[in-house]
């Protein structure tokens, strides 16, 4: 049967701002889901693209923590060696990297530290 009236303006998903709503919420999902993904697949992409892992029957904190240390000491070596051959704001840059590793050493032998206390018993 032939209608003789159009659907009034508005009324439908017909009308260009309808469609426009319709899109403009479609990519406002999208750009939401990509910038702001579930936790679940926040950790997936998180591994798919891990280069370096902990083997994971590596449970004693203490190895972790002697390995960290000797990393940091490594790099501070590094960044002050680095310092000797350089000028300027590249010599402040490597000596402040030196400064930081130096005092995140600390704090991880502080842990070390207080670590070993509690196994002994001294704490």
């Amino acid at each position: 049967m032939f209608k003789a009236t159009p659907n009034p303006p508005g009324s439908g998903t017909d009308s260009p701002e309808a469609l426009d709503a319709i899109k403009m919420k479609e990519a406002a999902d999208r750009a939401f889901a990509h910038y702001f993904p579930p936790a679940e697949e926040k950790r997936s992409k998180r591994r798919k693209y891990q280069l370096f892992a902990v083997a994971s029957n590596l449970d004693d904190p203490e190895a972790l923590l002697a390995n960290a240390s000797e990393d940091l000491l490594s790099i501070s070596a590094i960044a002050a060696g680095l310092a000797d051959d350089v000028d300027g704001t590249r010599r402040s840059l490597a000596l402040g990297i030196s400064r930081l590793t130096d005092g995140v050493q600390l704090l991880v032998e502080r842990v070390l530290d207080h670590h070993e206390a509690l196994a002994a018993g001294k704490v």
